[in-house]
């Protein structure tokens, strides 16, 4: 099974040289991100200090005795300390998200820049992927009791706070954990609540890249000369003659060094080029019909 990354155009040149983001969990768009309600009764003490140790690769575990039921109600659930917990994980972890869905519209459009960036396949295989797991997608928004957090026992397993609304099904997600104190700080500004942290990725985890509809010309060609004598695949999802999806075009395969094929709606990433490719390539731009209509606002 394959995993995909939805990126801007800039992202993915990071990865395709060689390093990744793994960002904190607040910085992402869901403010629920791993904060559950959490129940903390009166005999626990109020000033009691919640000691707490963190695994980012141990899976979840397979007994839920520490989950309220979804209907618990009492004075003592709040967030409160949930969010105190989750801001010291925003100083410890960073995550790498990923998607089972290698063709999603809404994840085009909300990760990948409108259309303009482009989807990443990686080996799911790769060590470098070791501890992915699978985001959990809720009806009801999980509640702990404290003697989650409150235990001598082995470290808590960072997957256990993955739990998402059923609104976010749609990315099917999976996600890789790491400590920040493994990765690289790369951006480290007042203006930025939260830094930019990497890893250098090995080139053998990346199988393939596909290209928005949206990608500006230069920006195609950038990456074509990046990656062409790699070996991974590069694609170009169009916009479908019918219906609402797109047509990949099959720009490379692994081990070519010379495109599989030259269509209307790529020839202008070779237009430029000498030689048979490029006279290919001003050929379907100046006598197919296709060239200039699928290519004209790009």
């Amino acid at each position: 099974m394959a995993l995909y990354k939805y990126m801007s155009f800039q992202n993915a040149m990071h990865v395709l040289k060689g390093t990744i983001r793994f960002t904190q969990p607040g910085a992402f768009n869901d403010p629920f991100e791993m904060v559950p309600e959490l129940h903390v009764p009166e005999s626990f003490g109020g000033d009691k200090e919640i000691n707490i140790t963190f695994s980012v690769t141990a899976p979840r575990r397979i007994s839920r005795g520490y989950e309220l039921e979804p209907d618990f109600e009492s004075d003592q659930c709040s967030d409160r300390n949930s969010r105190s917990i989750r801001s010291s994980l925003d100083q410890a972890i960073g995550i790498l998200c990923l998607s089972k869905n290698p063709s999603s519209l809404l994840m085009w459009s909300h990760y990948a820049d409108h259309y303009a960036g482009a989807v990443v396949e990686f080996d799911d295989s790769h060590k470098f992927l070791r501890g992915s797991f699978p985001i959990e997608y809720r009806e009801q928004r999980p509640i702990l009791d404290v003697s989650y957090y409150d235990s001598d026992n082995d470290p808590i397993p960072v997957a256990e706070l993955c739990a998402k609304p059923k609104e976010w099904e749609h990315k099917r997600e999976v996600r890789v954990i790491r400590n920040l104190s493994d990765c690289q700080l790369v951006q480290d500004t007042s203006a930025d609540q939260y830094p930019v942290y990497v890893m250098t990725i090995p080139p053998e985890c990346v199988k393939s890249i596909t290209m928005g509809e949206r990608m500006p010309v230069e920006n195609q060609r950038r990456i074509w000369e990046t990656i062409k004598d790699r070996e991974l695949s590069l694609h170009l999802d169009a916009i479908s003659n019918w219906g609402y999806g797109f047509r990949r075009e099959h720009i490379k395969l692994p081990g070519m060094k010379n495109p599989i094929t030259i269509s209307p709606r790529t020839a202008h990433i070779f237009s430029q080029n000498d030689g048979p490719i490029g006279d290919i390539a001003r050929w379907q731009l100046k006598s197919n019909k296709l060239g200039q209509v699928v290519n004209d606002t790009l």
